[in-house]
């Protein structure tokens, strides 16, 4: 095993570190959300053996996905194989992963005077089987590869917390976030003070950078995220940022992207919805750039894939701080070898 603490320091001249600090690169550098996934055989001969919980939750596990996922596409980062939702439980929440429906939490919080429920963690230890998981990724990954950890913003934490589940309006998240500001601001606040915590853990146990998903905002117009979500995300970036960089991820809303900026990060991960271009005189010359291939693009056939590919490297215009990535996460059903392509194709094309 290598020691986490030289990796720690190697890592800082990968490709993908460089990248971050808007450094020059020989190629751009490339991971992808979901990479350790359904789609991939290597993955589906663990998950076969246990539920995706006891997955989360076994860190020999955990480092096996995430390790093998890296190995096998030859992506440029690892990121660590968990799930947004585990700190929810420690927080007072009756989690199930549900079969054919996803997450479920069987006591959402329905209205505002039940906020209060929704407790800190007393002891992050509750949750040592993700960075457990992290020292042994980091130990085990060329020192060449750095991990990246992660964690879900506020909002979209909130959502989960509120709705119970996946949501198509938002309705009772917002109703509490119109109707009761006081509410919504001690949530915001409760998940801000512990997802801090989570991340630096997070940071301590090996990880290099870590990304933070706001995967629902697109749901709001610009007025409603400057007001009931910046302040939290911006509170949340500035308690994790000293220590590692952060990744600002949000997907579904392009308006939001000069919001997003103002939010802070070092890289900013955007979707498909926009030109990457565009994106980045938005976003200004001063930040890194993450994106933004339209995951559905990867059913294409190849020659039409590497086009995709090219676009989205075109848009980026050889500057330094571009990480390629899919706008959101790979599809279960994707063919590996497709995953497999895009990397080399980005590897290739993105030669400097």
């Amino acid at each position: 095993m290598n020691s986490p603490q030289a990796d720690t320091a190697y890592c800082q001249n990968s490709r993908f570190m460089k990248a971050v600090r808007r450094e020059p690169v020989d190629t751009t550098p490339i991971w992808i959300m979901r990479q350790a996934g359904r789609y991939l055989p290597e993955y589906m001969e663990v998950r076969n053996r246990v539920t995706f919980i006891e997955l989360c939750k076994t860190p020999e596990l955990a480092a096996e996905v995430t390790l093998t996922a890296q190995s096998v596409l030859g992506v440029d980062a690892a990121i660590l194989f968990a799930d947004l939702l585990p700190i929810l439980e420690p927080m007072g929440l009756d989690l199930e992963y549900v079969k054919g429906e996803g997450p479920v939490i069987h006591n959402p919080i329905q209205e505002s005077s039940q906020v209060d429920r929704l407790t800190d963690i007393a002891d992050m230890n509750c949750l040592e089987f993700v960075f457990d998981a992290v020292k042994l990724i980091r130990a085990d990954l060329p020192t060449d590869i750095p991990l990246l950890g992660f964690a879900g913003c506020p909002f979209t934490l909130a959502s989960y917390a509120i709705e119970g589940g996946s949501s198509k309006n938002y309705r009772r998240t917002k109703q509490i976030m119109y109707n009761d500001p006081v509410a919504w601001d001690a949530l915001m606040n409760r998940f801000v003070d512990n997802l801090i915590i989570y991340l630096q853990r997070q940071i301590t146990a090996g990880c290099q950078a870590v990304q933070i998903f706001d995967s629902w905002a697109g749901c709001l117009s610009p007025e409603d995220y400057q007001q009931y979500v910046q302040p939290y995300t911006a509170k949340l970036v500035a308690g994790v940022q000293d220590h590692a960089p952060v990744i600002n991820f949000m997907t579904g809303n392009p308006a939001l992207i000069p919001l997003q900026k103002q939010t802070g990060g070092q890289v900013f991960g955007i979707d498909w919805r926009i030109n990457l271009a565009d994106a980045w005189e938005i976003l200004g010359p001063d930040v890194a750039v993450q994106g933004n291939l339209d995951p559905i693009a990867l059913y294409a056939d190849l020659p039409v894939l590497k086009q995709k590919a090219k676009s989205v490297l075109d848009a980026a215009g050889g500057r330094n701080g571009h990480i390629f990535n899919l706008g959101h996460g790979v599809m279960p059903d994707m063919n590996p070898d497709n995953v497999k392509a895009l990397v080399e194709m980005v590897h290739e094309l993105g030669c400097r």
